[in-house]
């Protein structure tokens, strides 16, 4: 975990720079609120509403919107984290750069595994979900639905940042504006008072049941994916202006819109849903129906799959900044390193931007509870790999670089670990097996061509300006 390498000699980097061009740098063009409504879009808190949420409540009935509030605050100790090591380490490469230089190469290497892992497989993921919204138009296969997504995002991730950022930042009014419309009729519909809210119950099997904790603590890891998305924020950081003041800024405004777009309108379905049966099925979309008729529950289910397609466009953005940055760190055979390190005209890294898509698309074919699985798998061991980095945020020459720092340090960290550590142990066990397989492939190809090319190969690097600012 923590095998750091000795960094490459100044004639071994020249002969390096001889052999190939350096990767163009990205341009820093995104403040706050760009960058928050592209990592927001992420999140896709529409999505969120209509598609997990409604799990919770079959699970939990009327204490849906206190798991996810618990859910939140555990969330603030993992966006501590991100945004302390976001602006200690600004750069493209998110998880994998924070936790490479501070905890070591081997450790950055494991992470950017996982890393890809998600930035591949969660895109499709949300995309085939617009088959379900799209039923009262058109009938089509999710997968078909998916790949379509698929390619429609990786086109519009081809065009300029600035652009996109006001495209998703359109598509997410509407989205918004379907959560206020979902507030708006619940709130006015209510059917019991907020104490409810603290009341747990929940039908099963026909029958009126009560809610305790050990239902909460069970149903906690979907409460935690609701507002999933804002730690995405750092792979913009090349991006935005001022990153050691807005990395950190935009994750905390992302993770606190989140959890107000989505908390609001929970609640007013808890209060609006007009018996504790209709609650406990989870229909959203039928509530909406039913408090305002189907043509107000089409709009709804449009501005839902319009969420989706945000998302997509989003996802792909953010995670070839991922590849990007691993070409230019010489993950890879040069050729491949050139390659994600190309940037067409409008700055984007077009080749990194196709290698994410394409194969997005064919993976909307792959079982889609199978991909959730592995996502499990792969989300908690980032998570818990960034939390051990964030216990080597204060060591050493990092420990008087100017960023961004958590309160209760090293108390959140190890709580994370903790947690997180646990959460491992409870998972799919065929997916364990799958990522377990995949981590030990690239821990092979680690030890086969990485360290024995260790001057020229998996360099991490920071952007030249902020280097500077690491050396000053």
């Amino acid at each position: 975990m923590t095998d750091i390498l000795d960094p490459p000699s100044a004639a071994t980097a020249v002969a390096a720079d001889r052999t190939s061009a350096a990767p163009k740098k990205l341009a820093r063009s995104l403040g706050v609120v760009g960058g928050t409504l592209l990592t927001l879009s992420c999140v896709t808190p529409a999505s969120s509403l209509f598609v997990i949420v409604p799990d919770l409540f079959s699970s939990l009935g009327t204490y849906t919107a206190l798991a996810i509030g618990i859910g939140t605050l555990l969330c603030i100790a993992v966006a501590f984290c991100y945004s302390e090591l976001g602006t200690l380490i600004p750069s493209a490469g998110g998880e994998y750069a924070m936790v490479g230089t501070l905890a070591g190469r081997f450790a950055g290497w494991l992470v950017f595994i996982q890393s890809l892992i998600v930035v591949m497989i969660v895109p499709s993921l949300i995309a085939m979900g617009t088959a379900d919204y799209l039923e009262p138009i058109i009938h089509i296969n999710p997968a078909v639905a998916g790949a379509a997504v698929m390619i429609a995002a990786t086109v519009a991730g081809l065009l300029d940042l600035r652009a996109n950022a006001w495209l998703t930042g359109i598509f997410l009014v509407l989205e918004v504006i379907a959560c206020a419309v979902v507030s708006f009729l619940g709130f006015s519909n209510s059917e019991r008072g907020v104490s409810s809210l603290t009341h747990g119950q929940v039908i099963t099997d026909g029958a009126t049941s009560p809610v305790g904790l050990s239902l909460i603590l069970a149903a906690m890891g979907t409460a935690l994916f609701v507002t999933q998305g804002f730690s995405t924020a750092i792979y913009l950081s090349e991006e935005l202006e001022n990153p050691r003041r807005n990395v950190a800024r935009t994750v905390l405004w992302t993770l606190g819109l989140s959890a107000v777009i989505i908390l609001v309108p929970v609640v007013a379905i808890t209060v609006g849903a007009p018996d504790l049966a209709a609650l406990s099925e989870g229909n959203v979309s039928a509530l909406v129906e039913g408090w305002a008729g189907s043509s107000v529950g089409t709009f709804v289910s449009l501005c839902i799959a319009l969420a989706i397609v945000n998302a997509g466009i989003v996802m792909v953005i953010q995670n070839s900044r991922v590849l990007f940055a691993s070409g230019r760190d010489r993950a890879w055979p040069q050729p491949v390193n050139d390659a994600f390190g190309t940037l067409n005209r409008f700055s984007a890294p077009w080749i990194s931007t196709l290698a994410v898509g394409i194969p997005g698309a064919v993976l909307c074919f792959v079982p889609q509870d199978l991909l959730t699985n592995i996502t499990g798998v792969a989300v908690a061991a980032l998570y818990l790999l960034v939390a051990v980095a964030a216990l080597f945020a204060r060591k050493g020459q990092h420990k008087h670089v100017p960023a961004w720092r958590q309160p209760l340090w090293p108390a959140l960290p190890v709580i994370l670990i903790l947690v997180l550590g646990y959460v491992l142990t409870q998972l799919d066990v065929e997916a364990l097996l799958w990522t377990g397989g995949i981590t030990v492939a690239a821990a092979l190809y680690w030890v086969g061509y990485l360290r024995p090319r260790q001057d020229t190969r998996w360099v991490i690097t920071l952007p030249e300006d902020e280097q500077e600012l690491q050396n000053a």
